[in-house]
């Protein structure tokens, strides 16, 4: 059993409190990274089967924390990303048992040569060390995350949400039993025991050299300021300004189908789709209805001229809204001059998140897919499958938008780097 941490009182505390914190997880990303394959698959077994006993104790944490945020005022897409039922219970344990299946990517020699001298050269995966989790609302990143870390052998600090306190507590408690009925560190996922902000500033400053990596999740402020402050590497999008470009050579049904589920599925989460553009070549055939359909679904619709005369209550768009996450059901929607008005649109206004095209046009298809500089590109499906699970992934800590590293969905693989294994028979450089 790990030694409990010491109560905070002051400043003082707290910053010794966060090195404690990053000393502990630097000693259990040392063991956890010569750990077995079988034993991390036991700890992930063992963890979604806690998830699942704890579901009450869980659900009742959580009832709490949405009761607190529903009485300081949050708003409906907030109190989505930060409820949890029985099936989001459930769709947490899947997600372990998906992380559990996957290849253990330590020890993977990605690429094998031989040098002219004989000597042989490996590259290697390696675990990257300990990584920082730091996230907003959403309580199941505690499990995606935890699970993720572990199987990629890398040591866990978890900051949640303030909102989301009780709930995380709740979830770690079972991923805690996990790691000590597999024998391994229960310092391997540790949750930030404090609602302090200040604790995010001693993540960011690297708890004196123990943190290798930062995750922000959250809104654009949270990772404003993790890309501003952080004195370590970072994996992070700042938002998701996602779009849907309806072709020409669309079909009208599948093109009404996939703009629907982009936007309203979900509308609360990073792959929601922010934008629609109507190729001007069938804005006649497409635009009223795909705009009637999403303001009779309840969205709001702010648009340019050709948007408002095709449905008076759509509401007219500024610029803003063209660079706008809405995470609600708001869209913005305009009319390009075909497939190069929307990469132009995309490439001036977007975030290099999620876009997606919907065409029968193979031609269009593959400008589209080749010349959009976003993480995730989709051809005739909905920008809501911007998610590692659907990747198959299991679960994911974040989609990463930026070019270093990891770009699109943070999963196992993605939390890893590799080593050079060089093997020799005595030989020497001239």
């Amino acid at each position: 059993m790990t030694a409990p941490l010491k109560p905070i009182s002051s400043l003082e505390d707290l910053d010794a409190l966060m090195r404690e914190i990053g000393r502990r997880a630097r000693l259990a990303a040392r063991k956890l990274a010569l750990a077995r394959a079988d034993q991390k698959n036991a700890a992930l077994k063992a963890q979604a089967h806690a998830l699942r006993v704890a579901k009450e104790a869980i659900l009742a944490a959580n009832r709490d924390d949405v009761a607190e945020a529903k009485k300081a005022g949050i708003s409906g897409s907030f109190l989505d990303r930060l409820e949890l039922n029985d099936a989001r219970i459930e769709a947490m344990a899947e997600g372990l048992d998906v992380v559990r299946a996957l290849p253990d990517p330590v020890g993977t020699v990605m690429e094998s040569w031989t040098r002219p001298n004989g000597m042989i050269i490996e590259r290697v995966r390696t675990p990257l060390g300990v990584v920082g989790v730091i996230y907003e609302s959403r309580p199941n990143v505690t499990a995606d995350a935890g699970a993720l870390c572990l199987k990629a052998g890398n040591a866990a600090i978890l900051r949640g949400g303030s909102d989301s306190h009780r709930s995380s507590r709740a979830i770690h408690a079972a991923l805690a039993a996990g790691l000590r009925e597999a024998g391994l560190p229960e310092d391997a996922i540790q949750l930030v025991p404090t609602r302090d902000r200040a604790a995010v500033g001693a993540m960011l400053r690297g708890l004196d050299g123990c943190i290798d990596v930062v995750v922000p999740r959250g809104g654009k402020s949270l990772v404003a300021r993790v890309q501003e402050e952080a004195r370590v590497p970072v994996f992070a999008h700042l938002e998701g300004v996602n779009h849907v470009y309806v072709d020409k050579a669309a079909d009208p049904e599948m093109a009404k189908k996939i703009v629907l589920n982009a936007k309203m599925r979900r509308t609360g989460v990073c792959g929601a789709a922010e934008t629609l553009l109507v190729d001007k070549a069938a804005a006649d055939k497409l635009l009223k209805p795909l705009v009637a359909m999403l303001i009779d679904a309840g969205c709001e619709v702010r648009g340019d001229a050709a948007v408002l005369k095709a449905d008076k209550r759509a509401k007219p768009a500024n610029d803003d809204d063209w660079r706008t996450e809405y995470l609600d059901a708001v869209i913005a929607a305009k009319v390009v001059n075909g497939v190069d008005g929307a990469i132009d649109h995309i490439e001036t206004y977007g975030s290099h998140h999620t876009d997606a095209i919907v065409t029968a046009d193979a031609k269009a298809a593959e400008k589209f897919l080749n010349e959009v500089d976003s993480a995730i590109v989709l051809h005739n499906a909905s920008t809501q499958f911007a998610d590692g699970g659907e990747f198959g992934f299991g679960a994911e800590i974040g989609i990463a938008t930026g070019r270093m590293h990891a770009r699109g969905p943070v999963g196992v693989e993605q939390l890893t780097s590799f080593k050079y294994r060089v093997r020799g028979t005595g030989q020497t450089r001239p």
